[in-house]
């Protein structure tokens, strides 16, 4: 089989077994009674994204080969996830948090170092058989946008977000009541079955097994965090984690917040209101079109120039969901959606391939997590436990329907406003020479 073709399913299954349940998991929750811990589920993707994508680049490193630690750890999380789901079924709408939290948490412990690993194991791949990461790596990562888009349409028109939907948030168990939606978890583990098994078929990424003595920060691959030291890549990691912030925000609340205007009576029959993960999945039509643009931008106009592409756009995407509505107003929702592509795979994608080319082949693995790490991490974890206190202040605390949208639109303007500051203090201080002759200079450390 082709060796692009076989990253290509990779990345196809990695980003499937996401988008399962990412952007539909809110409105589970709220129908088990959890609504005000929304926050608290997608945070736990950040947490731990503080450690585990930096020690399974480590393990990749050293002593694992990549391909092999990246299907163990989806076998792993596609377990937990599985009794997630299981768990859901049995109790019904008793969903005790702390059981389903824990399983949960265990899930996307394994789940979430995935998604630099498998950058890792693309890069390694292709670099091992001659071909340019920068124009060979975003066709290959369209493809799991792709995964993503199915799986999420697979869980909207399945059925298994169908139901009678509630809002009385004086009761959360009254929040959007769908029956079934625990099989989203179903659905997510058997995609990383699958992947578990196809992971041992890709070709072999060798860990480093030179003789040289090593210190012990060698050993344990502590030397990527070496890049703090200096100053472009310290800053450029910082604002990754300020923009990192924005990363899960609209994946734990648009559901929600799309599917709140079916207590609207001018809304309630509206396409967008029912089905809102469909209207969502046009985020990701996006980002299969932008990702193609990446090389092109990244060599034109450089790494600086694409993050504040990335930065605005975050602004758009907020501004945007506060302002729009599922009716009149439904084009500043796809046009939201159309915006996300931008916002978030010129900052992801094109920060992963910055890093790639900036650290020494020997720490790659490790530079992959740490990126991860700052973003997905530490960013995200900040985000979603700032936007759950925002959120539930401005709109679980109403009752009245109205309020609740009004509580909505502040909170997406909140959200827009920290993205604007970002994007102004990025263009401020980050200093990045672009050379469009050579694009991104591999820097030997």
């Amino acid at each position: 089989m082709n060796l692009k073709l076989r990253l290509t399913i990779l990345s196809f299954l990695q980003f499937g077994v996401w988008g399962a349940y990412l952007t539909s998991m809110g409105n589970y929750l709220g129908s088990v009674g959890l609504g005000s811990k929304i926050g608290l589920f997608y945070a736990m993707q950040g947490i731990v994204s503080i450690f585990m994508p930096a020690i399974m680049g480590i393990i990749a490193d050293r002593w694992i080969q990549a391909q092999k630690l990246l299907g163990i750890s989806h076998f792993l999380a596609a377990v937990f996830l599985i009794w997630a789901g299981y768990y859901g079924m049995s109790a019904g709408e008793n969903v005790e948090f702390s059981k389903l939290f824990l399983l949960y948490g265990l899930s996307v412990t394994f789940y979430m170092p995935t998604i630099a690993l498998s950058n890792s194991v693309a890069y390694t791949v292709l670099v091992n058989n001659n071909y340019d990461t920068i124009k060979s790596f975003p066709p290959i990562r369209t493809l799991g946008t792709v995964g993503f888009i199915c799986a999420m349409l697979f869980v909207n028109f399945a059925g298994i977000q169908d139901g009678n939907l509630k809002f009385n948030f004086s009761n959360e168990s009254d929040f959007p009541s769908f029956q079934n939606s625990y099989s989203q978890f179903f659905v997510s583990g058997i995609l990383g079955i699958i992947l578990f098994i196809y992971s041992f078929t890709l070709p072999n990424c060798e860990v480093n097994k030179s003789t040289e003595k090593r210190t012990l920060s060698d050993a344990l691959g502590l030397k990527a965090f070496a890049l703090f030291k200096e100053k472009k890549m310290a800053i450029f990691f910082i604002f990754s984690m300020f923009l990192g912030v924005s990363l899960q925000i609209t994946n734990g609340y648009a559901n929600p917040f799309i599917t709140s205007f079916k207590e609207i009576p001018e809304y309630a029959n509206t396409w967008g209101s029912n089905n809102a993960n469909a209207l969502i999945s046009l985020s990701q039509v996006s980002e299969t079109l932008c990702i193609l643009l990446i090389p092109f931008f990244l060599k034109r106009y450089g790494i600086k120039k694409v993050m504040l592409m990335a930065m605005f756009a975050w602004f758009l995407r907020f501004g945007l969901f506060g302002l729009g509505n599922p009716g009149g107003g439904v084009w500043m929702f796809v046009l939201s959606m159309i915006v996300y592509g931008i916002a978030f795979d010129f900052f992801n994608v094109s920060g992963s391939l910055f890093v790639d080319k900036e650290t020494d082949k020997s720490i790659r693995s490790s530079a992959q997590g740490v990126f991860m790490m700052m973003t997905n991490g530490f960013g995200a974890t900040i985000g979603m436990l700032g936007a759950q206190e925002v959120v539930n202040h401005y709109v679980f605390s109403q009752t009245d329907p109205s309020l609740r949208l009004a509580g909505w639109q502040t909170s997406w303007y909140i959200f827009a406003g920290y993205a604007l500051v970002v994007t102004i203090a990025f263009a401020i201080v980050f200093k990045h020479k672009h050379d469009p002759t050579t694009q991104l200079k591999e820097v030997k450390h």
